[in-house]
């Protein structure tokens, strides 16, 4: 399959496809008290048959062009993901999400991985609207958006159910001519 390079340190973003359910597992299992702070793929993902079968969920999105997950690999290891949830190609809509292990945090992986798919969206899938969605509590998650030049539209309030407690949900967005003027930019030299 392909890679894509995420910059000069030698991470990758790949297709993380249902045949890496033992790498993903591993993965989780690293990382999982951390991942699972905000988001349930810690508790989706405990052991290979739930690893397989999430990672063919996404397979079965790709397929029908209604989601995607990749994996970001450093030093040749799956560290952590980008996805989109879902896509809708005749509204012009995704949702954006992320996770990462302790071990890879503060390197900007998210941030490079989320524009290549971010990118990908808006130029060859036609996406108009992206969407982010963080724990009002999630700073990291919180800071990414802001990193990709989204727009905090607002939070909604006790949205989501997470191991008991009741979570309030910031929705970020970035709107395609956006997206393209920030990209521009920062080829120019003038954004991170």
């Amino acid at each position: 399959m392909y890679a894509i390079p995420l910059g000069d340190d030698g991470a990758e973003l790949r297709p993380l496809e249902p045949w890496r359910a033992q790498e993903f597992l591993a993965h989780m299992d690293r990382g999982r008290k951390f991942i699972g702070q905000y988001i349930t793929l810690a508790d989706a993902v405990t052991d290979l048959e739930s690893s397989r079968s999430f990672l063919q969920g996404y397979a079965d999105k790709a397929a029908a062009d209604t989601g995607r997950i990749h994996g970001i690999w450093a030093d040749g290891t799956l560290v952590g993901g980008v996805l989109f949830r879902t896509m809708d190609i005749a509204q012009g809509t995704a949702e954006a999400g992320c996770w990462l292990e302790p071990a890879a945090v503060g390197r900007g992986l998210v941030t490079r991985a989320a524009r290549v798919l971010i990118d990908w969206a808006v130029e060859e899938r036609g996406i108009h609207r992206v969407e982010w969605l963080a724990a009002a509590a999630n700073g990291a998650s919180i800071a990414v958006a802001r990193r990709l030049g989204m727009t905090r539209d607002g939070v909604l309030r006790e949205y989501r159910l997470h191991r008991g407690e009741r979570l309030d949900i910031e929705v970020w967005s970035v709107l395609a001519p956006r997206w393209r003027a920030d990209r521009q930019a920062r080829r120019a030299g003038h954004g991170s």
